[in-house]
Parts: structure tokens; C-alpha cells; sequence
């Protein structure tokens, strides 16, 4: 699919764009003008000197200073307890500045309550003012009802899709209480700590709000820690971008919800108006709670307010009506012209969507194992622990799909735009309670297949007549049972036989396969594993070449086994290379190893066969001899220049030698400009970032490593390229042949090894890698193949693989680890009562030489209904997608392009959920579905990670590398990835893991310590007031300054905190596919630059909108499409 496909509507992040850094802000509908007025609210929104009333509140301490008087902002220049962003509650109001005062975007005012003024009638809004209203967001559970304020609604008895948000500001309800001071008051979200912009206008004076329409029972602060109930999620007007209201965190259902809805007549209340005559159809605002406040002579319009029983911007009775209780003054007195308004506030963050508490609520649901036999039901996500079991569908560490109803049909698909894929993990590792795939043996026939479409016999074939056929479940064709497989059928129809065969009755299970299914009808030879070190002048510098050898001598004991008792039968080769290549001989009966030099590259060949493949055990001594000898025999070399295409055809030549797959591990550190085949240049060039040649430096510089890549998978060739890389050396090209093959680059960047009497040396991060790829290696030569029903078809493929042709996936190597992710497109109208089946099939060789099918079968439902299939996504598998079809994208677009594709496909699929599924309601409200909540936060992260966004520090390499790394990843690597895990680490206990934070800088406690994992790097932040006890536990020094921040390891402490905190990161690291490296960064420290680019919430250096920024951004492109 053209990535261009669409038109793109959605404006590029980090080009000046309006709303995005610029103080205008871009009109919603073109109905206002771009310098974004301060509300400047009706003369009696408040009095200077009232005094509150009510339940007690504290006073507003982070009203932003007037906009002519700019601050400077230090987030940590006073204590958490007294923090404010800007000046103490005013006494008098400031003269209000002009209507067309510019909107600055960046200061978030969010600790204290908000005063809030009901205001019940006035004249139709202008856009502005409709813009104006989005300060707040309150849930509602449904369509707006008649009973009128106050009231809950009716609920209804089918299953809900959504959960609405709308209009309802910070003051209507209060916070669970924090758990440290520092969180109360957070720093306004973007900061940095150099200056701050603040929006226009000063904070009002501390009031009280009331409702002249309710009775005083229902001014109770509002509580919002109840997990969300599964309505409809909405959010109001369109708004500036710090102004999106909605809450994450919404009442539960049983509460009431104070739903939009006609005014009742009760006493106190006001009669309903007729609606605004000249609005734009984009701007109706729902019946009741927006009824228009009457306007002010210095702004066009009045403020559109919440009706009494909505929490709105609160206003005072008008003149003429009592306050609800008694002794509360009367804020609706006459009052002077234009007084000062009260400052907009910007969006509280805690009212938005949170990806903690949608992670939370479904840790708390997931309380029993997750069985597969329900078609179409959706897993757990990856963030929660669960254990599954299979019953017929392969479990969710296997294949997730996107959807889980599939449209039936593909103008149904079109129309909502949610990708249909699965995201397949074929050698998935089990947790241990998990039992992994049974291996099934159907003799020398092999197994049992459709003779049409050639699937694989699964639980989804129906046997007919007796028994003696099979009606495939996929093309429908009928095949005769062999006699050796047959099996009498029960009263339902089932074989006998079916709960005691896998095939017949699991999701996953593997097939022995015969020499049918072998190269050349042979049984393959066990694998066998070259390893291959650049020894130029760099390479010795750093340190690679020594601890290489010295890290190979115990990792030559963790080569892959079938039984742990067994010897591996797994052979060893070495080759060095600089200019030219050095194999040695190691055979068992030499007393030292012998090395013989390849000087002609132009036509590599091996120049021994006998000895250069040895059995670990039989040569232990020799290779250990030759792994001591290498550091000092290149100790003083002076060559600079290294070769690359060679090398690779040197392992490739030597497995073809010996008849055998295999693995090459390349351990490289530089550009191979030397002349030889596959030469290359230096090609970055900054000027091209942005420009339509940038996709030029993600494509492969020469053709002949895409050929080298063809040769190696017919081989059974797979390469792992270890880089230790100090300037450019073009991983878009060096990592072709890897990505084609199965294989993995892992790139460490400056490495340089630290001296022996260094308290904090560890294994670098590389040998780690390389320790657990030849521990994890499955299998060799694989062919993967995903058949699906004959009305649907796998049109695009995703992954580290190579294709001959468009059907079948080919690898040269396949781990555990490896991700592929399958696009499925409609050929045909499905069917509801089949629902979409789909079968995955893996060929490959395992370690010990045996070739083996794996099968994992999935069913799906399918719908006519777009409400059902919004109904049963998931977020994190279409973000997978998405991300990888980007990526992919970048290779022949503009990356501007590609973020437009991205911005505009999720405004489709949301805007068509809003058409189609969501109650009727203002169209100023954002409304997402339930399951979809967390798109526009997690889009984001995508739109701003380096691939798309690069700040002016990521390299070119860098980029190439993260696009490569990401086209194999799971779902749970991409989920941490994007969104990475924030712990606070203050309260560490023995048992479950502290609740994780938003990964926001005003999460963070000048007194905490969090740890930040973002699946290839560990940080831990330390704040720099944190308690002596706490610096003490973890790092044995009392004081801040004390720490080293150079440590790559913490210091082993005999107390529960140390010990604990280890354990957490040994967690981590197990979790992951990759060593993540641990980095301390102390605050104010220059490391927390490197941190705060993970903080995905935050406005990005790079030029990438926060999270409330770009909500606003997709409002703004959903009300687009809509209208």
C-alpha cells in the first residue's frame, strides 16, 4: 500500500505550524481568528475580596503571571510544599489585555482547585468562545438525557464501546491523596529549566464555586479514582492546544453523572434557549449544560459555560436569584465595565486519558487464567501478567491481532480504516507454568494437509462421512483421511480421538517433518557458528578485539542444546579481518592454531576445510590458545581500513564447504571503504534531513549486499552484526544483509572498555547480546507461511526476513525473539457464523539438527456491525502496525509524508467511530473508544520517536538502526518502547512492583529516585533532594553530589532496598530481547537531556507536540473530516 494513498491532512510536526509553537493558534473551522483571545469572562464572573465558601479549599497557587510579564521558570527553585507557578492569589484584578492578545501556548496550571461559575443563558458563542469553554472534562456514560441536571443517566443493558468525556474542569472533583508532596504540584508539563511561556491572563482570586440549581448535597468535591466505566469517551469543543478537557479517571458508573441534558425547570434553574441560529454546524453545542452566558463588550461573544450540574466554569447566580446556602455573597451583583477575566487554565494532564490507569485496570481485571477457546475474544494486554491456555487458539505470546472482529467486508475495513493484522512470535519463549508445543509425529507420510490449499490439520477441519474425509476449514475442499489417521466420529460429530491429539483439539503445536521437507530431500546437517573480528587500529584501540576473545572463551559453554545433558553438536569457525581476511585452523590434534591469510577478496574462498569447523569439546584447547594469541598478534597494527562484503562471503562460503546452516557473528567498527566488493562512502549529509532526498539515506548505498542477503537465506546463512562504531559507517547498508537473513544488528556506540580495577566494569552490554543469542538460536533455514481463509489473503509482510516470492516469509535463521507482522486484506465477503481463520506454519531446523513445522492456528469473529469491531481492538497491536508500515514508509517518502499518513489514518479510524458509533453529541466533543482511549497518546510517541522526528543530535545511524530494530519486534517491545515504564522507586517492598507514573516531567519528585525502562536502556533518576537514607540504601554514599554517574552498575548493598531494586532490574533485563545498559542521571545533570527525551508526554526537543498538544491537534483533524 502507497503510503500516499490518502491525502494528507494533518500539518507536519516540527515545521512551524499554527498551534504548534507559535503563539496563534490555527482556527478549529476557520471560525475565529489566529491570535487566540483570554477568556474575558462577563463583568461579574467574580469579586476581588469575596471569601470562600463551602468545603474548604486551598488558595490557587498556580495561576500563570500576566502574559506581559514573561518569567523564567525553575522547576525546582522552591520547596514541593509552597511550589506556584506563578504569582500569589492577587487581591486586585490586572486591567485585561485586548481580545486579540496572542495564545501562548506551554504553561499547564495544575495544582489547587480552580474556582468555577455556573452561568446559565446569553446569546449564541462565537467559535472563540466555544474553544474558550474547554477547560475541564467530566465523564458521562452515554447519549445526553432529558432528566436534566444532576441526574444520573440511564444505563443502558448492551455492551458499551466508549467512554465519553465531556465538559468539566479541574474544581469539580478532587484527587485520591498523593503519595508524596512533590506529586501534588507538579511543574507544568514541557518545562524546561530555562523559561516558560504562560498564557495570557492572571489567576483569579480564590472562590468558592456554586450551583443555584442544586441542592447543596451535590457541591461534594468529586472523587476520580474509580477505574473508568465502560461508556462512551468524550470530550468537548474544540480548543486551543493546553485546553483539552477530559478525565482518565472518571466516576463509576454508579454516580451520578451529570449528563448533558434539556435545563428542568426546578426551582432556581433557567428555561431552555433556542439554539444558536448562526452557528456553523461544527460548533453546536449540546442542549443544558452549554447555555450561553450573555457577552462582554471587549471580546466577540460571551464564554460558553456548563449548565448548574455540570462542572463548568462556574459562575455566580444572575441578579435577582439567591445563592444555594445561606451566608454565600451574591458574586452575581451588577458590576463595573470590563473587569479583569479569570486566566484560561490550561488542560489538567490527570484529565486525559492515562496509559497507567488503562495498564492498571487491566492488571486488576486479569485475575484468572486466559483461555483461548473463545473466538474473537481479546487477551490481556502485554503490560499484564497472565497465564494462558490453550483450547484451540494459539496463545496471545504467539499471534495478536489488531482486531478482533474482523469487518466481513472489505468496504466495511476501508471505511474504519483499523488495519487488520497479526502480529506473530512463531518461537515465542513460555513462561514456566505455560506448557510449550507438543511434537507430533504422523510417521513417514508426513502430516496430514488439504489437498487444495495445503493447511496443516488443525481443530478448524470437520470431518465427514463416518470419519473418512475431512473438510478442510480454510478452502473447504475435501481430502481422504489416511488409513493409519482414521477415527470413528462421537455423537456431535467429533472424532473420538480429538482431546487426545494436539492437532486436533490446540492452537500451537509442531509436526516432525520428513525429508519432503528438507533441502535436496537431505536430513540437514547441525548448524554450525562463525565467528568473525574486525581487527583494524580502531577495533584493538577501543578494547572490542580483547574482550571479544576473552568473552568467547566462556561463551563457547552456552552454545544451544536440545538436552541440557547433552554436548552441543554445534561447530565453531574464526576468521579476523582487516584489509584482508585470516582464517585459523584449530583442529583438535594441532598443538597450536595456524593461520592462513586471503589476500584476493575480489573472489573469496576458503583455504582450508579440514579444522576450520571444529567441535567445541574436541578443540577446546586450541581454540582457547588462538583467542589468547589474537589481542597480541594485532596489539600494534596500524591499519586503519577494513573490508565488510568479503567477510560475509567468507562465512557463507565455509557453510557451503561444509554442507551445513549456520550463524555468523560480525564484531565491526567502521565504514569499509577499502576497495573490495562492497565498498562504500561516507554519505551522511545533514542538509538532506527534511528534504524529499532524505529517503535516500535509509535505502542500501550499492546492490550487492541485497544479492550477498539472496545467497545467504538459500544458504541457511544467518548474520548477527555487532558494530562498535565511533563516526558513520552506514547501518541503512551494513544491516541489509542481517535484516534479510533473521539475524539482528546491535549497535554500541563509543564502546570503550573500562580498566580492569574499575569498581563498576561489568560485561559490556555486547557479550551479554551475544551470550544470549547463542543460548536462544532455535533453529536454522526456516520458511514461515501464513494462509488464511480463501476470502481473505496476508497481502504485506513485516519483519527481518527475505521474500522470492509474495507468499512465503524466508529465513536464514529464526529466534525466539523475532517478530512478524502480517497485513491482511479481503478477497471476498466473510462470513459471521465462520468467522476469519488463519494458520501460520514455521519450517525449520532445530539446534540439534531435526526438522520440525510449527503450527499456530487463530480464529477470529467477524462483524457486520462497525460497533462491534471498534468494540474489540487493540491499541498496542495497531500501534505495532503502525509504526512498522511508517517505518517502512521513510524508505520511498518524505518522512513528512509518513507522519501526515499516520496523523491522518488514526483521525479516520476515530472520526469514523464518532460518525457511526458514538451517541449524538456536540460535535466540539472528542469522543474515542474505549479500547482506542490510548491512540493519540501513543501515535504520538510514534510521530516524535527519532526515525520520524530526529533531534539535531540523533545520527543518521542511529535512525537507520531504530528502523531496522523495530521491523522485528512483539507487541510488548514496541508497547515499552513508545511509552516507556516510569517507576518510582521511594517506596520499594518485597512484593509487587510500585504503580508506575506517567512519563512526564512533572511526575518527577525533587525527592525521588524512578527507574525508566524503555526496553534498550535502563535509567535511574535520582532527585536532588532525596532523602541521605534512601542515597545510602542504593548507593552507599549520604550525599547527592557523591554519586557516581559514570556507575553501570549499583553497588552491591547488604540491605532490603539495594537487594530489591537489583532484583527489579534483573526482572527488567530477563523481560527483554535485548541487555538494557543501566545509566544514573542526577538532576540538573547534562545525562538528563538523554532522560527527559524519553518522557514521551513532554514536548519534545526535537520539535514533537505533547501529549494535551496533539490530542487537540487529532480533535482538530477528526472535526475536519467530519464536517
Amino acid at each position: 500500500m502507497n503510503v500516499n494513498q490518502h491525502t494528507p491532512m494533518a500539518s507536519p510536526y516540527g515545521q512551524p505550524q499554527p498551534g504548534y509553537g507559535q503563539p496563534g493558534y490555527a482556527p478549529l473551522d476557520g471560525g475565529y481568528p489566529a491570535p487566540y483571545a483570554p477568556y474575558n469572562g462577563p463583568a461579574s464572573a467574580y469579586q476581588p475580596g469575596a471569601q470562600p465558601q463551602g468545603p474548604a479549599r486551598g488558595p490557587p497557587t498556580s495561576g500563570p503571571p500576566p502574559v506581559s510579564a514573561p518569567q523564567p521558570y525553575n522547576q525546582y527553585s522552591q520547596s514541593q510544599g509552597d511550589m506556584q507557578n506563578g504569582p500569589p492569589p492577587m487581591t486586585q484584578a490586572p486591567p485585561r489585555s485586548a481580545a486579540s492578545q496572542p495564545y501562548n501556548q506551554g504553561a499547564m496550571n495544575l495544582s489547587g482547585a480552580h474556582p468555577s461559575y455556573p452561568q446559565h443563558y446569553g446569546p449564541p458563542p462565537t467559535m472563540q468562545q466555544v474553544t474558550n469553554q474547554m477547560t475541564g472534562m467530566q465523564i458521562t456514560s452515554g447519549p445526553p438525557t432529558p432528566a436534566g441536571p444532576g441526574f444520573a443517566p440511564t444505563h443502558s443493558s448492551q455492551s458499551p464501546v466508549s467512554t465519553a468525556y465531556s465538559a468539566a474542569p479541574p474544581p469539580s472533583y478532587t484527587q485520591a491523596p498523593p503519595t508524596s508532596s512533590a506529586l501534588t504540584q507538579p511543574p507544568p508539563v514541557g518545562a524546561t529549566a530555562a523559561s516558560q511561556q504562560y498564557y495570557g491572563g492572571p489567576q483569579p482570586p480564590n472562590q468558592q464555586p456554586f450551583n443555584s440549581a442544586l441542592p447543596p448535597t451535590s457541591q461534594q468535591p468529586f472523587t476520580s479514582s474509580a477505574p473508568p466505566p465502560p461508556a462512551q469517551q468524550t470530550f468537548p469543543q474544540s480548543f486551543p492546544p493546553a485546553q483539552l478537557p477530559f478525565s482518565s479517571a472518571p466516576p463509576p458508573v454508579s454516580q451520578p453523572s451529570f449528563v448533558s441534558g434539556p435545563p428542568s425547570s426546578a426551582p432556581g434553574s433557567f428555561p431552555p434557549r433556542a439554539p444558536p441560529p448562526s452557528s456553523q454546524p461544527g460548533n453546536h453545542l449540546p442542549p443544558g449544560p452549554l447555555q450561553q452566558p450573555p457577552s462582554q463588550p471587549a471580546m466577540q461573544g460571551g464564554f460558553p459555560p456548563q449548565q448548574n450540574g455540570a462542572f463548568g466554569q462556574v459562575r455566580g447566580p444572575q441578579p435577582g436569584y439567591a445563592g444555594p446556602y445561606p451566608g454565600q455573597p451574591n458574586y452575581g451583583a451588577p458590576a463595573p465595565a470590563p473587569a479583569a477575566p479569570p486566566a484560561q487554565k490550561r488542560l489538567d494532564p490527570d484529565a486525559i486519558p492515562s496509559p497507567i490507569q488503562v495498564i492498571e485496570d487491566d492488571k486488576a481485571k486479569c485475575t484468572e487464567p486466559f483461555t483461548t477457546g473463545v473466538r474473537g475474544q481479546a487477551p490481556p494486554l502485554v503490560t499484564t501478567n497472565f497465564q494462558a491456555k490453550d483450547q484451540g487458539n494459539a496463545s496471545p505470546r504467539y499471534i495478536r491481532c489488531t482486531a478482533y472482529n474482523m469487518p466481513c467486508t472489505a468496504d466495511m475495513a476501508k471505511q474504519s480504516q483499523v488495519p487488520l493484522a497479526a502480529v506473530i512470535k512463531p518461537l515465542a519463549t513460555l513462561p514456566p507454568d505455560e506448557t510449550p508445543p507438543y511434537l507430533v509425529d504422523h510417521g513417514e507420510g508426513g502430516p496430514i494437509r488439504c489437498n487444495r490449499c495445503k493447511a496443516y490439520m488443525c481443530p478448524y477441519m470437520q470431518f465427514i462421512e463416518g470419519g473418512r474425509r475431512f473438510q478442510c476449514g480454510f478452502c473447504s475442499c475435501v481430502t481422504e483421511v489416511p488409513p493409519h489417521y482414521f477415527q470413528h466420529l462421537d455423537h456431535t460429530g467429533k472424532r473420538m480421538d480429538c482431546y487426545d491429539r494436539p492437532e486436533l483439539s490446540l492452537g500451537s503445536y509442531e509436526f516432525l517433518a520428513t525429508v519432503d521437507y528438507c533441502k535436496n530431500n537431505k536430513l540437514p546437517q547441525p548448524p554450525a557458528f562463525i565467528f568473525l573480528i574486525d581487527v583494524s587500529y580502531n577495533a584493538v584501540k577501543s578494547g572490542m578485539v580483547s574482550i571479544v576473545c576473552q568473552e568467547l572463551k566462556t561463551l563457547l559453554d552456552y552454545l544451544p542444546r536440545e538436552n541440557p545433558e547433552v554436548d552441543s553438536v554445534v561447530r565453531v569457525g574464526f576468521v579476523t579481518y582487516n584489509k584482508v581476511l585470516h582464517f585459523y585452523n584449530v583442529k583438535s590434534s594441532l598443538a597450536q592454531p595456524q593461520m592462513l591469510v586471503v589476500s584476493d577478496l575480489s573472489d573469496m574462498f576458503v583455504p582450508l576445510l579440514d579444522g576450520f569447523l571444529v567441535n567445541v569439546n574436541e578443540s577446546r584447547l586450541v581454540i582457547e590458545s588462538l583467542l589468547d594469541q589474537i589481542p597480541e598478534m594485532f596489539a600494534d597494527t596500524r591499519e586503519t581500513e577494513t573490508v565488510f562484503g568479503p567477510v560475509i562471503q567468507a562465512g557463507l562460503e565455509a557453510l557451503k564447504a561444509a554442507d551445513c546452516a549456520g550463524k555468523l557473528f560480525v564484531f565491526h567498527t567502521s565504514l569499509p571503504i577499502t576497495e573490495a566488493p562492497g565498498k562504500l562512502k561516507n554519505r551522511e549529509d545533514k542538509k538532506l534531513i527534511g528534504t524529499d532526498k532524505e529517503k535516500s539515506l535509509f535505502q542500501p548505498q550499492v546492490s550487492f549486499y541485497n544479492t550477498l542477503a539472496k545467497e545467504c537465506v538459500a544458504q541457511g546463512c544467518c548474520v548477527d552484526l555487532f558494530l562498535f562504531p565511533n563516526q558513520y559507517v552506514d547501518v541503512a547498508t551494513l544491516g541489509v544483509v542481517p535484516v534479510s537473513t533473521g539475524g539482528s544488528v546491535y549497535k554500541y556506540t563509543y564502546f570503550q572498555v573500562r580498566e580492569k580495577h574499575s569498581s563498576h566494569s561489568e560485561t559490556p552490554p555486547g557479550f551479554v547480546n551475544v551470550r544470549k543469542i547463542i543460548k536462544t538460536q532455535r533453529s536454522c533455514v526456516g520458511f514461515t507461511c501464513a494462509r488464511s481463509q480463501t476470502r481473505i489473503r496476508a497481502t504485506d509482510f513485516f519483519g527481518s526476513f527475505f521474500m522470492s516470492n509474495t507468499t512465503d516469509v524466508e529465513l536464514a535463521g529464526l529466534d525466539c525473539d523475532k517478530a512478524i507482522t502480517v497485513e491482511f486484506k479481503h478477497d471476498d465477503k466473510l462470513s459471521e457464523e465462520t468467522g476469519a481463520l488463519m494458520q501460520c506454519a514455521v519450517l525449520y531446523t532445530s539446534c540439534s539438527g531435526q526438522r520440525r513445522l510449527r503450527i499456530h492456528n487463530m480464529a477470529v469473529n467477524c462483524c457486520s456491525q462497525l460497533a462491534d469491531l471498534y468494540r474489540n481492538c487493540e491499541t498496542d497491536t495497531i500501534i505495532n502496525f503502525l509504526a512498522k508500515y511508517a517505518f517502512r514508509g521513510i524508505l520511498n517518502n518524505p518522512t513528512k509524508a509518513v507522519r501526515d499518513t499516520l496523523v491522518n489514518q488514526c483521525a479516520q479510524i476515530l472520526a469514523c467511530y464518532r460518525k457511526n458509533c458514538a451517541s449524538p453529541s456536540s460535535a466540539g466533543q472528542l469522543i474515542l473508544p474505549e479500547c482506542m482511549k490510548l491512540l493519540p497518546v501513543y501515535l504520538n510517541c510514534v510521530l516524535k520517536s527519532d526515525v520520524l522526528l530526529p533531534g539535531a543530535d540523533v545520527s543518521l545511524d542511529d535512525r537507520a538502526y531504530l528502523r531496522q530494530l523495530i521491523s522485528c519486534m512483539d507487541v510488548a517491545e514496541t508497547q515499552v518502547f513508545f511509552y516507556p515504564r516510569l517507576l518510582p522507586l521511594m517506596k520499594l517492598d518485597s512484593g509487587s512492583l510500585p504503580v508506575a507514573v506517567r512519563d512526564s516531567e512533572e511526575r518527577l519528585s525533587k525527592g525521588g529516585v524512578y527507574l525508566l525502562e524503555t526496553g534498550l536502556h535502563l535509567f535511574l533518576w535520582v532527585g536532588a533532594s532525596v532523602q541521605q537514607e534512601l542515597l545510602l540504601n542504593i548507593f552507599g554514599t549520604p550525599s547527592f553530589s557523591q554519586i557516581d554517574s559514570s556507575m553501570m552498575s549499583l553497588p552491591v548493598l547488604d540491605n532490603p532496598i539495594s537487594q530489591r531494586l537489583r532484583e527489579v532490574i534483573d526482572s527488567f533485563r530477563a523481560q527483554r530481547s535485548r541487555y538494557m545498559k543501566l545509566m544514573v542521571v542526577k538532576q540538573e545533570d547534562r545525562a538528563e537531556l538523554i532522560f527527559r527525551h524519553f518522557l514521551v508526554e513532554d514536548k519534545s526537543a526535537s520539535g514533537g507536540a505533547s501529549y494535551v498538544d496533539f490530542l487537540c491537534h487529532m480533535h482538530k483533524e477528526i472535526r475536519q473530516l467530519l464536517s
